[in-house]
């Protein structure tokens, strides 16, 4: 299957000489593959992270509903103005000309005269907040126009895109014009809100626990405006951060990794492994606790949707669901730290995906499983310590022995064990967690090979052809393989 470059154009396999490859290599403008696309690599020196927290105001008497509704009202009326005129921006290529023409046709200036009564309908409004509102509303009639094209040229009759101008826009308030610190040692911010009839400064006292996270965790690092929020009926400003981080390039035999089985049983089982399939470390991840709370929950939803209906219960679902997402949080964290603990430069998962319909007595269970959420967490959490994260295909990870055995059979009475074919009982997660790390360095030190040499390795250990069929006996052999090829 061709490539697609950065720039556009497709690149085949073609055979080139072993000197003309070496060149390539050594070339600044070498291209190093990642999946199906190929980067240059001077792009990834560095990788730009972005993270951001949310920390709760605890005084509630303050103007922000009147705040949030007349944002979104504004950015309703502004969306609806720059649909009718889009025909005039579209013109625009530059972006930037494209923002100052579109203010001025709302903001009457002493050089200017609107051609729309914004000013009249919105007074006072703070001008970086005009203008926030005035980009959201741009990027919504943009990207309806974009879609609309595209649906256009499918020539299918339905799915129309549709222009909704009613929003859920969160204003932003910049310093020094809208959001203010205050003193040191204490916990409160100033904000320019809105009481409905004009725009004055209110003091918020905001939550101790939250303010001690982010010094503690982003100092010396520059936090963006923060943005006003709205969960579960409380309200947050969200600040975000912006880090560069370089990546570790540690060459593959030399790397040591952190291989990671998620369960259902047991929420996590992490292997410390070297490229030889020394095993450095392992830890069972699991917090019973809160998967207890969880499931009495889920026990209470069934009994009250039994005497009631599904429709009442959507708070108790609620419920479960943040506590779902607390579990996720704290098994990322979990395995993040234990990935740094060790010093591991990559973090290797299974690629886990679930498509059709669920059935059996763990379906419950199986719907409530946020493995892509965990993966999606730990990922963005190792990224920003400067370890990569790698997935490997998860066919067969813990059917198979980690020894070679072959299949296993699973306990009947308690599903996290196993028992291998010679006889042997283990821990059937553990087995899949070393299989993991396995296959990752199986695939890692064949893939630069060159032909003949991979084909020798094959040959020596079959078993490796077959990635499915890998595991960490394979692992072994090939390596002792590699050092037999190396020293004759």
């Amino acid at each position: 299957m061709p490539l697609q470059s950065v720039t556009g154009a497709v690149s085949r396999y073609l055979p080139i000489s072993k000197a003309r490859r070496k060149k390539k290599r050594e070339s600044p403008e070498y291209r190093g593959h990642s999946g199906n696309v190929w980067f240059l690599r001077e792009r990834w020196k560095k990788m730009r992270t972005v993270s951001s927290y949310g920390v709760e105001i605890r005084k509630q008497n303050i103007p922000a509903r009147q705040t949030m509704e007349i944002y979104r009202q504004a950015v309703g009326y502004l969306t609806e103005i720059y649909a009718q005129v889009w025909e005039e921006l579209r013109k625009i290529p530059e972006t930037k000309k494209r923002f100052n023409t579109a203010e001025h046709m709302v903001h009457m200036t002493k050089k200017n005269t609107a051609r729309f009564d914004f000013d009249l309908r919105f007074p006072k409004m703070p001008s970086y907040l005009r203008r926030s509102a005035i980009q959201h509303a741009l990027g919504s009639v943009s990207s309806y126009e974009t879609r609309l094209g595209q649906w256009k040229e499918t020539g299918v009759l339905s799915g129309r895109p549709k222009l909704t101008c009613r929003n859920h826009a969160m204003p932003v308030f910049y310093r020094d014009v809208m959001y203010r610190e205050g003193a040191e040692g204490k916990d409160e911010a100033y904000l320019k809100l809105y009481d409905g009839h004009d725009w004055k400064w209110f003091r918020v006292y905001l939550k101790r626990t939250d303010m001690e996270y982010l010094p503690r965790n982003w100092k010396g690092k520059k936090t963006s405006a923060p943005a006003l929020e709205k969960r579960h009926r409380r309200y947050f400003l969200r600040f975000s951060c912006t880090e560069e981080v370089t990546l570790t390039k540690t060459p593959v035999k030399e790397q040591i990794i952190c291989s990671v089985d998620l369960g259902i049983n047991t929420d996590a089982v992490c292997t410390i492994m070297r490229s030889d399939g020394t095993v450095l470390g392992r830890k069972f991840i699991n917090f019973p606790s809160e998967k207890d709370r969880m499931y009495r929950v889920l026990g209470r939803i069934r009994r009250f949707q039994r005497e009631h209906s599904s429709v009442q219960a959507g708070g108790r679902w609620e419920y479960a669901s943040r506590l779902n997402a607390e579990l996720a949080r704290k098994i990322a964290g979990a395995v993040s730290a234990y990935a740094e603990e060790h010093h591991s430069d990559v973090i290797v998962f299974e690629y886990l995906e679930m498509q059709g319909k669920i059935a059996g007595n763990k379906k419950q269970k199986l719907h409530l499983w946020r493995k892509r959420d965990i993966q999606k967490r730990c990922e963005h959490q190792a990224h920003r310590k400067g370890m990569r994260v790698s997935r490997i295909c998860a066919w067969n990870t813990s059917r198979l022995a980690y020894d070679g055995s072959g299949a296993v059979l699973r306990d009947g009475k308690n599903h996290s064990l196993c028992t291998f074919s010679t006889g042997k009982r283990y821990h059937c997660d553990l087995s899949a967690s070393y299989n993991i790390g396995a296959r990752y360095f199986i695939r890692e030190l064949l893939k630069p090979l060159p032909a003949t040499e991979r084909s020798l390795l094959e040959a020596k250990v079959p078993s490796v052809k077959r990635r499915t069929s890998c595991v960490y006996a394979d692992l072994r052999e090939l390596h002792l393989q590699m050092e037999i090829l190396k020293a004759v």
